[in-house]
């Protein structure tokens, strides 16, 4: 049965999509590093996925910016499923806001699984975006792709508030279609141009035993400017999976590092994420 609150939504729908940013976000702090941006995954909001390693990067000197994405119109209660375009700009935008209300000239972006795509994408086709960005830092990025029953069971694990499949099944999933295997957007990424642009460096973080966005080798991005890290080469008895990755602290510790561009192996592993599913 909907839930009123969904039964609601549908009625109220509109056309055009509305970026939520969290409303804690700080644009008067101030830190040694850049801003960091980060992108959640599908089906997940602000305030959950990657959001919490966002908070971890706030105790470790970093001002971090977060907002919900890619949400139905007049139902942002869970983002990620508008098409991948669409998202795009509303990423732009918000990369953009938090350069010019900071007053910072490189922003740095941190994302996970589907915000880990936009990452990459956006920098590439949004006109000027390349330019604001510094780092870039992808957590399981499906780069070339994935099947469409990964994608749809990645949004249902990743969702909140228990709404994510009533709007799968009345909405559908927009991006789930163009981040399948041979999806437009997967071919758009990879149409054998530089993904990583001038001016830019990318870390691509990724669990062998991510079982979501699969073949893991899919993640990859073999370009001079991108590092690809696997998790296990680092902690090699961490068994973390797909949604793991977002809560697993050997994953923000490497993420830190590569925030700081530190390439040393400086941190305690530990097995698995303590109170996470993984």
């Amino acid at each position: 049965m909907r839930s009123f609150l969904l039964t609601a939504a549908i009625a109220a729908t509109t056309t055009t999509a509305i970026l939520v940013p969290d409303p804690d976000n700080d644009y008067s702090c101030t830190s040694t590093h850049n801003p960091v941006v980060t992108l959640h995954g599908l089906g997940a909001t602000y305030y959950e996925d990657i959001n919490f390693l966002g908070d971890w990067l706030k105790t470790e000197g970093f001002c971090v910016f977060r907002a919900t994405y890619g949400s139905y119109p007049d139902f942002p209660l869970v983002g990620g499923f508008l098409p991948i375009n669409e998202s795009a700009v509303e990423v732009a935008d918000f990369i953009t806001d938090v350069s010019t209300k900071t007053g910072a000239d490189k922003v740095d972006i941190v994302g996970h699984s589907e915000g880990a795509f936009l990452s990459l994408y956006v920098p590439k086709f949004q006109a000027g975006i390349s330019d604001i960005v510094q780092r870039i830092v992808s957590i399981a990025p499906p780069t070339h792709g994935t099947n469409f029953a990964n994608l749809v069971t990645l949004g249902k694990d990743l969702g909140v508030l228990g709404l994510v499949e009533q709007v799968l099944d009345i909405f559908g999933c927009h991006a789930c279609d163009d981040l399948v295997d041979d999806g437009w957007a997967i071919k758009e990424l990879d149409d054998g141009k530089p993904i990583i642009q001038p001016g830019n460096s990318a870390t691509i973080i990724i669990s062998k035993w991510d079982e979501l966005v699969t073949p893991t080798t899919t993640s990859l991005v073999n370009e001079t400017s991108a590092k690809n890290e696997y998790i296990q080469d680092y902690c090699s008895y961490d068994p973390v999976g797909h949604i793991g990755e977002a809560y697993d602290l050997n994953v923000w510790n490497l993420v830190k590092n590569a925030l700081e561009d530190v390439t040393a192996h400086n941190f305690q592993c530990v097995v698995g994420s303590p109170g996470k599913k993984v």
